[in-house]
């Protein structure tokens, strides 16, 4: 009987009648959505121009960046695009670099016991601006100027949200240290007065004229290249050159070193945006691209790799039996990520033909201990299933979640300025995007969120993507910092394909839960039947058990947390399992997807009832 109060509680079967608190949206010409309405606005306006999803994409980036939604103009950019022309997936690599001097050595020698997390030596080259411009270039159909009009138009004023503002407010302390930033996001700062609110209220017109100008600068340089004669992508990347190589690069390179950080000209002009192949795999013949393993995203495929040898639906939806058999995948796949994924520029090559094998996840899932957590699952050896031998087996047998240097901080010392929780669900945003032309975009911008480092005169803000490097080879040798390298980052775009065509296109913000979120989404949808709102605020779980990517890189085995509403006698089932249970009112993080609907003709679009995630459909 418990059994089936369990079944009938948690959800089991095709969940067609779950209530949701935000409506599907529905349309048949175009969908966007994003991290903020003010940005999901944008992206209608661009599609109401004319322009496809790769436009309105560009413009919802603009202004989520200029809205600093845990994002700011000098993060980075992660996408996946489907482009209908070629029939095929391609990703979109505009994550920044080391700059020149960022070695291990460098920050040990300032007493450092890991990365920076914010301030000018946190900071990578900037992504996001040239991610932006490749993007419309190569595939898109309007002129920067058409996609960054309501950037400028918001840049020039607008009424600011409370949560950006108090975020400001929050930071006040950090953001006084530096002086641009000081400028821009404390307006009302009274030294005479500390109590006072020094940030921007509520509905207060929020003005930045120095990044409307810099974005200005940029529009003018593609008007000139026009006049010139050049076409529409050239015009394009001539702004892209200018940003890169010319006075705004020289700006940013000025005022970085004077705060304090490591730019050189060279790193700025040197940095190029990749597109690529994306990684993939097959879950009961849906196709799955993800980035590649300089972001975490490789870790959904081998998990649905795993999970794929579960009969799911039998065992209930947030059953015990279920959420062990998540959990424990989540373990297998996120330890493979924490000592395998790195730059792929930066030799030795990290295994991924063997990480992502069947055979290699079946010899992962016959590890599994079904009657409770592993604390203790480690990295497995890919390498045997590429033909090859593992570089690092003497660094993958000592490996542990956390070295010891790491681990124990001197007396007194906190390592990180953030807790726990706070770097693991690091801010970004996401965004999705799919018009009636086959167009698909899947995006998750992040970086330069508050507190940012403002680059002087440009208004741009730093990212702070430093911190996901690691100074301890054993912790994993492919992600130690090095200039003119990317770290391995979080951020996670999902583009899933039927028959060759897509049939999703989803993300989520929150740092290493991104992927965790994302696999339940996937399995909702495809395994318990829900529409993609149901399966956009479900009752998700999320382990602590990998590696922080951010702050302290710290590991909390068995820690988990469900939402409020799953059944005592289940928690009280993983409490005996060995797991310490925590409870969430929410636990599906703020995912966003559009799902194509071939036999009607239509778009299925979600944006969860987590945040101030916002879509618009026609």
């Amino acid at each position: 009987m418990r059994w089936f109060l369990c079944l009938l509680l948690a959800g089991a079967g095709p969940i067609t009648a779950q209530p949701t608190n935000k409506p599907i949206l529905h349309g048949t010409k175009w969908v966007a959505i994003t991290g903020k309405p003010l940005a999901a606005t944008a992206g209608a306006k661009i599609f109401e121009q004319g322009g496809n999803a790769v436009d309105a994409t560009c413009a919802m980036l603009g202004a989520a960046c200029t809205m600093w939604d845990s994002l700011g103009w000098g993060g980075e950019t992660q996408a996946l695009i489907y482009n209908p022309k070629e029939g095929r997936v391609i990703g979109v690599n505009a994550l920044g670099v080391a700059p020149s001097g960022a070695t291990v050595r460098f920050f040990r020698d300032k007493k450092m016991p890991i990365p920076p997390e914010y301030g000018p030596l946190a900071a990578l080259t900037p992504g996001t601006p040239g991610g932006l411009m490749v993007m419309l270039a190569e595939f898109g159909t309007m002129s920067l100027a058409q996609v960054l009009a309501p950037s400028i138009a918001m840049a020039d004023g607008y009424a600011i949200e409370q949560a950006a503002a108090d975020n400001m407010e929050k930071a006040r302390h950090r953001l006084a240290r530096w002086p641009y930033s000081r400028r821009l996001f404390l307006p009302h700062l009274d030294e005479g007065d500390p109590e006072k609110r020094a940030a921007p209220h509520a509905g207060e017109v929020f003005r930045q004229a120095d990044l409307a100008a810099t974005l200005r600068k940029l529009v003018a340089t593609e008007r000139d290249a026009l006049a010139a004669g050049k076409d529409r992508k050239a015009a394009i990347m001539a702004a892209y050159d200018r940003f890169y190589r010319g006075d705004i690069a020289e700006e940013i390179v000025r005022s970085t070193r004077e705060q304090g950080g490591l730019f050189e000209l060279d790193d700025l002009d040197r940095w190029r945006v990749k597109l690529e192949e994306p990684a993939t795999t097959t879950y009961k013949g849906i196709e799955v691209c993800k980035l590649r393993h300089w972001t975490q995203g490789p870790v959904l495929l081998q998990a649905l790799n795993l999970i794929e040898h579960v009969d799911l639906r039998p065992m209930g939806y947030n059953s015990t039996r279920y959420i062990h058999a998540l959990y424990q995948v989540m373990n297998l796949a996120f330890a493979d990520r924490d000592f395998y994924y790195g730059d792929p520029e930066f030799p030795p090559d990290e295994p991924m033909r063997g990480l992502l094998s069947k055979d290699y996840a079946r010899s992962r899932f016959e590890t599994i201990d079904w009657e409770r957590n592993d604390p203790w699952a480690r990295p497995g050896d890919p390498y045997p299933f590429q033909g090859g031998e593992n570089p690092f087996a003497e660094l993958l047998e000592k490996w542990t979640p956390v070295p010891p240097t790491v681990r124990r901080p001197p007396t007194g010392e906190r390592l990180s300025a953030m807790t726990h929780d706070e770097a693991f669900h690091a801010g970004t945003t996401s965004i999705q995007a799919a018009d009636a032309n086959g167009w698909v975009v899947s995006v998750t911008p992040s970086g330069a969120w508050l507190p940012a480092v403002i680059a002087g005169t440009t208004g741009v803000g730093l990212s702070q993507r430093m911190q996901s490097f690691v100074f301890e080879r054993g912790m994993n040798p492919y992600n130690v910092v090095a200039p003119g390298k990317q770290p391995r980052v979080t951020l996670s775009p999902s583009i899933a394909l039927k028959d060759g065509m897509p049939f999703l296109a989803f993300s989520v913000q929150g740092g290493d839960s991104q992927d965790q979120n994302l696999l339940q989404f996937f399995l909702n949808v495809v395994e318990f039947g829900m529409n993609v709102q149901q399966a956009a605020e479900a009752a998700n779980i999320e382990s602590f058990q990998m590696q922080s990517s951010f702050g302290d890189h710290k590991s909390e085995p068995g820690r988990i947390v469900v939402r409020q509403d799953v059944p005592p006698w289940v928690r009280a089932d993983l409490a005996k399992m060995g797991y310490r249970v925590e409870t969430a009112p929410r636990t599906s993080g703020p995912i966003t997807a559009i799902l194509i609907d071939r036999a009607r003709g239509a778009f299925q679009g979600a944006a969860s009832d987590y945040g101030e995630d916002y879509g618009i459909a026609w």
